[in-house]
């Protein structure tokens, strides 16, 4: 057994149990994210638009931006972190591109993405 297939496998044990939704950049998501303060544990909702996937495998990450009191917060999630709880796909959104770093120059009506018709 070479070091490429050790690797193989310790990433397909990672990624056993966890089950997602598919979402794409663009999508509006809310991400269950579990945090840790001294010995309590809670859960906070970060919703906002998907604007990029990065990576394969159990290295996959995703960005998701949101304004929050007329600020732009960002902020990047490992795909397969035991920490996300879950992730609620809320809106498909219809982009042209994979990732949509333009959102980040806009503001208001101007930063919506169109509603994916099915």
């Amino acid at each position: 057994m070479g070091k490429e297939d050790l690797i193989k496998l310790v990433e397909a044990e990672a990624l056993e149990g966890k089950e997602f939704p598919e979402f794409h950049s663009g999508d509006t998501v809310a991400v269950h994210y579990k945090i840790k303060e001294g010995n309590k544990e809670r859960v906070q909702v970060f919703q906002g638009i998907v604007i990029q996937r990065k990576g394969s495998g159990s290295t996959q990450t995703f960005t998701v931006r949101k304004i929050s009191n007329s600020i732009g917060v960002e902020r990047i999630f490992p795909l397969f972190s035991s920490n996300i709880d879950k992730i609620e796909v809320k809106r498909k959104g219809k982009v042209r591109r994979a990732r949509i770093f333009y959102m980040r120059d806009r503001a208001g009506k101007k930063a919506r993405v169109k509603e994916k018709r099915v």
